[in-house]
């Protein structure tokens, strides 16, 4: 034997005592994201995660105003804000459902442009719970409460009770838990919420970055996703965001850190409170 096989024979029973002694250790190797990539990868042919979508193939004269948006932590990417704005405009939605609202950025944008809006997100008792941080909690909604089209509803997307939303939205936006096992639950979930062949579901933080995919959350989406409907995921450039998309559209495959082709003009003005 070896050095090097008696090192990994070492490493290996360390590991398995530190695993025995500490269970939920056996978690962080389960959701490595290298664990998820090798899976993608092997079991369904994702190399590079899903085909690549222009915001230009969507949007030809793509221009989008955000507002509000608060650039504190936490926050979606305006650009991805902007994508959920224009795809609301492009199928002309007429309800919209968000599970996970943090300060209610997003969901305050579509309502500019969608008449009917639905959030869930964990009541204030259950993030108290969680967080121990009651301004963290306070600031769930806060823009978006005192909207007439948004409803708020309170509960956790794994265990609420949907059977009275089913089929009526025409756009779904997911920013919920991302833990695996809750991203493909919430992916189920939504393509029971959609109204019909032309709804549409965005998932965020399927990057980590608009270059760095979260494998885990891929694999989730992939595996929440029926099997027939999948060919019409794709991950939209630029953007930390998924979509399931009808339609045909030219794509490319995702080269991290190549020379950008398509950027954006932004524009920063204050709004008073």
């Amino acid at each position: 034997m070896n050095t090097t096989t008696s090192n990994k024979i070492v490493k290996g029973f360390r590991a398995m005592k530190l695993i025995f002694k500490f269970p939920y250790l056996l978690n962080l190797v389960l959701e490595s994201e290298d664990v998820f990539q090798k899976l993608v990868s092997k079991k369904y042919g994702l190399d590079n995660g899903l085909p690549l979508l222009h915001l230009e193939e969507l949007f030809p004269d793509f221009t989008e105003t955000i507002s509000p948006y608060a650039y504190l932590s936490g926050a979606t990417m305006p650009i991805d804000i902007a994508l959920l704005k224009a795809i609301a405009r492009r199928q002309n939605a007429q309800s919209y459902f968000e599970i996970g609202t943090w300060r209610g950025e997003s969901v305050t944008n579509v309502a500019a442009v969608v008449p009917h809006c639905v959030t869930l997100n964990l009541p204030k008792e259950e993030i108290l719970k969680l967080t121990g941080d009651k301004r963290y909690a306070d600031a769930h909604a806060f823009f978006s409460k005192n909207l007439s089209n948004v409803t708020h509803l309170e509960g956790n997307s794994q265990k609420f009770d949907f059977t009275p939303y089913k089929g009526q939205f025409d756009l779904v936006f997911i920013d919920g838990d991302h833990h695996s096992d809750a991203v493909k639950k919430d992916t189920q979930t939504a393509f029971e919420l959609l109204r019909n062949d032309n709804s549409v579901i965005v998932w965020h933080d399927y990057g980590y970055d608009p270059e760095t995919i979260r494998w885990s959350v891929l694999a989730a989406i992939w595996e929440g996703t029926p099997e027939e409907k999948r060919g019409r995921l794709y991950h939209v450039a630029n953007t930390m965001c998924a979509i399931y998309l009808p339609g045909e559209f030219h794509t490319e495959t995702l080269v991290p850190h190549a020379t950008p082709k398509h950027y954006y003009e932004v524009t920063l003005k204050p709004v008073k409170c």
